[in-house]
């Protein structure tokens, strides 16, 4: 039995190729993936920012979902035929920050898909702890969007955004749109900030008021907006420079920032501003378990719209013309077609 996967060879280059299914150990088991999302962190992976953490040649990806071809020893809480996801994180358990019950951030911590062997194939092998369950109800094309859904379940749970406030999110990119869509199932007043027509005019379609911050004088906005207190939240999704000088002119006495977007180099900040208004900074990366718990019922109960999220489904075979699809702009989400499950 073969396999084909799409590995990055370096020097923003993948080759899809035959790869040979790895039987599950035991604890482990082994998925018949059928779609794996393109993420922002795979862009990273293909400029070679990432090239001192992946293998090269090696599959990356981690948005997936499929379902289980065969169970390796031991293994007794799941069923071949099970639709599933992966929350690929694998932490030691004895670090600092283990300990102090942040497993999701160890200090040692595996990310499955850039630090291992990841889902952009066929067929895919990992522990079964790993395992998130997908509904019946919720298709495995939809089943693909848990993973970046956990992410903005995580962002809006650690911004402590209530019903009623009021919050801005720089840059309408997939996190973005989905940030956006989590807090207002929390009841908050959202506002997108975005550059790129398309993502404004998917935004819009999506119900959300949308402000181009190149025809928009963008603080006065806000300050209209909000009568002149400030938003109680910005999240800053962009990875720009200019999203992170803007940020702390957007926000309220008191108001939290949370730094979503990966800023691959030192950004000006203003402190005075933080400190004048005692502002809060808040990181946030990755999620927990609970959150991709609470990203499966919004996705099945249709709170999050995913299939206005999906803009292009491509075979493997075509996963050098999706990243360059995603380069160029003028789409949302792009999903691979691995063809390991129906």
């Amino acid at each position: 039995m073969t396999t084909r996967g799409a590995l990055y060879t370096g020097d923003q280059t993948f080759e899809v190729r035959e790869v040979p299914p790895v039987p599950p150990g035991p604890g482990e088991v082994r998925i018949d993936v059928a779609y794996t999302g393109i993420c922002g962190t795979d862009l990273h992976i293909l400029h070679g920012a990432m090239d001192h953490r992946v293998q090269r040649p090696g599959v990356i990806g981690h948005e997936m979902s499929g379902r289980i071809a065969e169970l390796g020893e031991g293994v007794g809480d799941w069923s071949v035929g099970d639709a599933v996801t992966v929350m690929p994180l694998i932490w030691c358990g004895e670090c600092p920050a283990c300990r102090a019950g942040h497993q999701h951030i160890c200090q040692r911590l595996t990310f499955v898909g850039i630090d291992s062997t990841g889902a952009m194939q066929g067929s895919w092998t990992v522990p079964a702890t790993l395992l998130v369950g997908i509904p019946e109800t919720l298709s495995l094309r939809h089943g693909a969007l848990i993973e970046p859904t956990a992410v903005a379940v995580h962002d809006v749970r650690r911004s402590r955004l209530a019903a009623g406030e009021q919050a801005v999110v720089i840059g309408a990119g997939p996190v973005g749109l989905l940030i956006a869509a989590v807090a207002r199932t929390v009841g908050a007043h959202v506002v997108l900030v975005e550059l790129d027509a398309h993502r404004r005019a998917v935004a819009t379609g999506l119900g959300f008021t949308v402000v181009d911050p190149a025809a928009e004088d963008l603080p006065g906005w806000v300050e209209k907006w909000t009568e002149g207190a400030g938003a109680a939240v910005v999240f800053e999704v962009s990875g720009s420079a200019a999203g992170a000088r803007t940020a702390t002119d957007l926000l309220a006495v008191r108001g939290r920032l949370v730094v979503v977007a990966i800023h691959p180099t030192p950004r000006e900040i203003d402190l005075h501003r933080i400190f004048w208004r005692e502002l809060e900074v808040i990181g946030v990366r990755v999620y927990q378990r609970s959150d991709f718990t609470e990203a499966v019922r919004l996705l099945a109960d249709a709170a999050v719209p995913a299939e206005e999220l999906i803009s292009e489904v491509v075979p493997l075979d075509a996963v050098t013309e999706a990243f360059a699809a995603l380069e160029r702009g003028g789409v949302v989400k792009v999903l691979i077609e691995c063809g390991g499950a129906a």
